[in-house]
């Protein structure tokens, strides 16, 4: 085929072509993650089946656009395709969210076992993969219309990879560090409908507009009405009394009050990350349990005592114990920021609880203050980090435990299944700490877990929580002491090397469901 026509003439934007398809197939792989999250957790499963539906797409994207080269060699076929990909990405964020939560009750009610694999994988099957399956023709056609003779076929067909590559290089990092956390998933997904649209409608406007005229008018007219209607970025979109609904490079985050509390999700079906009683009382949920802890650690009897918060969220526990508890000294580490934001601008957080927006396995790593109580609270909804679940990670906690110190675990997925998860995160813990003490949080799915080097924590508890002048925190106390349970280990251990988090979550999960 001659190449004189129009636009292609010199090839420079048939590297254009490959290097924005390349960028806007990353960018909506990652797009895809964050539409998925607030609705199907980011755990590994959820990335294993964004990855795999795609190189799915990608893969029949290339034997069909390959084949369809050597039948119809053509560019006109390539860009329409391109404008057609692009329309469907700008179409995600105005139908995506409903199609994601109709699925997922759908799925609710047809199975019984492995929701989340098989939602999350009908979502993406339906959502992004003929998006992509179009833009996986484009680079076996370009290697059509780029090659000319056999001389120079690898220097040519080497350029158009580099050109993919370098643009999927840079659709890698513009989504997650730049354009996500500056103007949300819907309008990133605007931005690269938008980048592939400008390509398709550039090349039809150089091969004359007379003849494309209607792809073009249709195609923009489409996409402004796309740009019109998608632009809101609320994932919980059926509810309008949000206090506050944004995303960080780590989450979706979602702030909604009442008269009496103020409650911060980062899922929009299921799970609560903080609370914040607005009349300063208990909570009523897992965080007065883990006070325990400091009873535990024979805190109150210390002039000044330290504890450490993993998982910071926006302080509920911090803030609990600072309000009973005047003589403690509270370090949080948060990994997301924007999460410490909203901890002082809705959360009340106190002034003087410093927080260390870092990883809090990393944390530990370096630094070498010891604590009387360490909380790990970083198990969000079912996504429970395996770097903080294992017994390498629990052994650290240890070394940065007082003598006398307490660690306490939320584990929010309580299940007495044979193998489940508890049992397995319990288990690992007891090849660290010979004292544990479980107690489960009515009401709930959460099972808080105490675990320290010596014993007599029973013992020290009941002491101090009788000496407890507070009604209320004295009667949750007791009703603690009388269903604290010493656990001893069965022999499941995760390690670094083999922590399945994700497999044993999915399973709890299928059975709350």
């Amino acid at each position: 085929m001659s190449m004189s026509r129009g636009i292609l003439q010199n090839k420079v934007f048939l590297y254009l072509t490959e290097f924005f398809a390349g960028m806007s197939v990353m960018a909506v792989e990652l797009g895809a993650s964050r539409l998925l999250a607030p609705y199907f957790s980011s755990s590994q499963i959820v990335w294993t089946i964004i990855i795999g539906t795609i190189m799915i797409a990608m893969a029949l994207g290339n034997l069909y656009g390959g084949r369809n080269a050597d039948r119809k060699p053509n560019p006109d076929t390539l860009y329409r395709r391109i404008l057609i990909a692009a329309l469907w990405i700008a179409a995600i964020p105005v139908v995506g969210k409903p199609v994601i939560l109709g699925i997922s009750a759908l799925v609710i009610f047809t199975v019984n076992a492995h929701f989340l694999t098989i939602a999350a994988f009908a979502a993406c099957m339906v959502v992004f993969v003929f998006p992509l399956f179009l833009l996986g023709t484009v680079t076996p056609s370009l290697v059509k219309y780029t090659v000319d003779n056999l001389e120079e076929n690898g220097r040519l067909v080497g350029n158009l990879n580099a050109c993919n590559t370098i643009g999927s290089i840079i659709g890698t990092f513009v989504p997650t560090f730049i354009s996500i956390p500056a103007v949300g998933t819907a309008i990133t997904f605007l931005i690269f409908a938008g980048i592939l649209m400008a390509l398709s409608v550039g090349y039809f406007v150089s091969e004359g507009i007379g003849k494309h005229k209607g792809k073009v008018v249709v195609g923009l007219t489409a996409f402004l009405l796309c740009c019109m209607f998608g632009h809101n970025g609320s994932f919980a979109f059926w509810q309008h009394d949000l206090t506050y609904e944004g995303e960080s490079v780590y989450n979706y985050l979602q702030v909604y009050e009442d008269d009496r509390e103020v409650v911060l999700s980062t899922n929009v079906l299921f799970g609560v990350q903080s609370i914040y009683q607005k009349e300063k009382g208990l909570t009523d949920m897992y965080y007065d349990y883990a006070m325990a802890a400091p009873y535990m650690a024979n805190c109150l009897e210390k002039e000044k005592a330290d504890i450490l918060v993993l998982g910071m969220g926006t302080g509920t526990y911090a803030t609990q114990c600072k309000r009973f508890f005047p003589n403690l000294s509270i370090k949080g580490v948060e990994i997301d920021e924007k999460i410490t934001d909203l901890a002082h601008r809705y959360f009340s957080l106190p002034q003087d609880v410093e927080v260390v927006n870092y990883d809090g396995r990393a944390y530990l790593q370096t630094e070498t203050e010891k604590y009387d109580v360490i909380m790990v609270d970083a198990y969000q909804d079912i996504t429970i980090p395996f770097s903080m679940s294992s017994k390498e990670f629990f052994s650290l906690v240890k070394k940065h435990l007082k003598p006398d110190g307490v660690m306490v675990v939320n584990m929010n997925m309580r299940d007495d299944s044979e193998g489940n998860i508890n049992q397995y995160l319990a288990d690992t813990i007891a090849h660290v700490f010979p004292e544990i003490y479980t107690v489960d949080v009515p009401n709930s799915t959460n099972r808080e877990l105490f675990a320290g080097n010596r014993e007599g924590y029973l013992e020290t508890f009941g002491h101090n929580y009788n000496l407890e002048v507070n009604t209320a925190l004295w009667n949750r106390m007791n009703e603690i002491a009388k269903h604290l349970k010493p656990y001893q280990g069965s022999g499941y251990c995760m390690t670094d090397d083999h922590a399945p988090v994700e497999l044993l979550g999915m399973k709890v999960i299928d059975k709350l469901i």
